[in-house]
């Protein structure tokens, strides 16, 4: 039998050729909870992550997801596998003012240090990876931009990529983005930076993947495009 448990979505992230769902728990344990599927990378799939009407989660909704058991994979120890033949449930929208009481304030994001040629702080090794108790973070930014750009151009590459150019904690970051719905509207537009204003991210470890683990941005929530109404 699955056992219920309500979240407030905060990541429906690109991966693989599915999707990256996290959330926090719906009281105030803080709890973070990402459902994942049997497959060897965990991606949820379309179906199974959808509501009973056939549309998609959005970040923010409140949702109620039928999970079979806890199963953490070292550093991604907020994973749960979900159940997959059960419908997720919608029960409101939560607002600004909800979102600001999950907001987290680590002292950074895990381990500094370690950067690719385009990000800064943008990943770390496995065996550093291995010793973090968490993968999910929810972080609250003032100045932020988004950077279009074709990293791959030089060797005839042309696809595009969004990265997030911020500060948080005295460290200056650069990080990957794969919130899907940033994606579509930022890759659409010319090379550049773009400004946003204050706003929530939900950042992620992602899976390993050559020696190293990477942070990536899983969702952007601006504050100016939250709706009015929400349920708090």
């Amino acid at each position: 039998m699955a056992l219920i448990k309500t979240l407030v979505c905060l990541a429906n992230s690109r991966k693989l050729s599915g999707r990256c769902v996290a959330g926090m728990v719906d009281d105030d344990s803080r709890e973070w909870v990402r459902p994942v599927s049997s497959r060897p990378k965990g991606e949820v799939s379309d179906r199974e992550r959808k509501y009973e009407d056939g549309t998609d989660p959005n970040v923010l909704d409140i949702i109620s997801v039928p999970l079979i058991r806890p199963q953490p994979n070292d550093f991604q120890s907020e994973n749960w596998l979900l159940d997959p033949a059960c419908y997720w449930k919608k029960n409101g929208r939560l607002g600004w003012r909800g979102l600001l009481s999950l907001e987290q304030q680590p002292s950074a994001l895990w381990v500094n240090g370690f950067s690719t040629y385009h990000g800064n702080d943008d990943r770390l090794p496995i065996e550093e990876a291995v010793t973090l108790s968490d993968s999910l973070k929810l972080i609250r930014i003032t100045n932020l931009r988004l950077q279009v750009h074709l990293p791959g151009a030089a060797f005839g590459d042309q696809k595009r990529v969004l990265r997030a150019h911020f500060s948080y904690a005295g460290h200056e970051y650069i990080l990957r983005v794969t919130d899907p719905v940033y994606e579509q509207a930022y890759l659409a537009k010319p090379e550049g930076m773009y400004e946003l204003g204050e706003s929530f991210f939900t950042v992620s470890l992602g899976e390993p993947y050559e020696g190293y683990v990477y942070k990536l941005v899983a969702a952007i929530i601006e504050r100016a495009k939250i709706q009015a109404g929400s349920r708090r």
